[in-house]
């Protein structure tokens, strides 16, 4: 059950959208049992984002939420490959990107909880 939410400081075209989707969907499985079958993303572009008082650099918030326990190692790796494709399509450099995680114990799908 991960969520993979974004808010990023740029416009972004569908077919940007549509790329991320691609590539989160394969960066979820660093993250170990987690896979783009159960994965749901989120996107919010142009974004007023300051980041150290400035907004002249393009900037993104992630947050990546997961069903289960804290996996530090994945967690760090997921990080670097994140900050890779957040440039690599949107022209966003890693010193500009924050993300955070959150290990959830409670999560509903489908009219109950896991």
């Amino acid at each position: 059950m991960p969520f993979i939410d974004s808010k990023v400081s740029v416009k972004m075209t569908k077919e940007q959208e549509i790329l991320l989707k691609t590539k989160l969907g394969k960066a979820i499985e660093i993250v170990p049992g987690k896979s783009e079958s159960w994965l749901m993303t989120g996107f919010q572009d142009e974004y007023h984002l300051y980041f150290r008082g400035d907004d002249s650099v393009p900037t993104a918030y992630i947050e990546v939420k997961v069903f289960g326990g804290e996996n530090k190692a994945a967690f760090s790796k997921m990080t670097e490959e994140l900050c890779k494709i957040f440039d690599e399509v949107l022209g966003i450099p890693a010193d500009h990107v924050y993300v955070k995680y959150e290990a959830v114990s409670n999560w509903g799908w489908n009219g109950g909880n896991f």
